[in-house]
């Protein structure tokens, strides 16, 4: 059954809030209530409505802000991995190696010049992460 459209505005306001607010402390539970849905009913109509769980919506939304702040380069793979909202930096590197294809720190290292001449716009789309297949060896080549 796909979503009505009161629901998806109700769904799309908690993923405009992830958008917002992907740095801060966000558990499914604080969410639903952003969508005014119970916690099992917002994660099954999200995942119907957006093709993943909220969870892996939000991480993907924490990776993209991470390569960002790494191609800067003045902040270790440890602050930038807070700086996201990431409480553990275990899995903040599995997820990022999982949905780059490389770790942070190889993420960090490579070069990334042929960035800085494009719009933010473009950048941002660029760099999107993606799960990566097996084999390949960067998140960043459109799939």
């Amino acid at each position: 059954m796909s979503p009505d459209l009161d629901e998806l505005r109700r769904l799309r306001r908690a993923r405009d809030r992830m958008d917002r607010e992907y740095a801060q402390p966000l558990d499914v539970a604080a969410l639903a209530r952003t969508a005014l849905m119970s916690a099992g009913h917002f994660s099954r109509r999200f995942r119907d409505a957006y093709g993943e769980t909220p969870y892996s919506y939000l991480m993907t939304r924490r990776i993209e802000r991470a390569k960002s702040l790494l191609r800067r380069g003045d902040l270790s793979v440890t602050d930038v991995c807070f700086a996201v909202g990431c409480t553990s930096l275990g899995s903040f590197s599995a997820r990022f190696t999982e949905l780059v294809g490389q770790t942070p720190s190889s993420y960090r290292a490579g070069d990334h010049e042929e960035l800085r001449v494009l719009p933010g716009c473009q950048a941002m789309v660029l760099t999107r992460p993606r799960r990566v297949k097996a084999g390949s060896s960067s998140g960043d080549a459109p799939a």
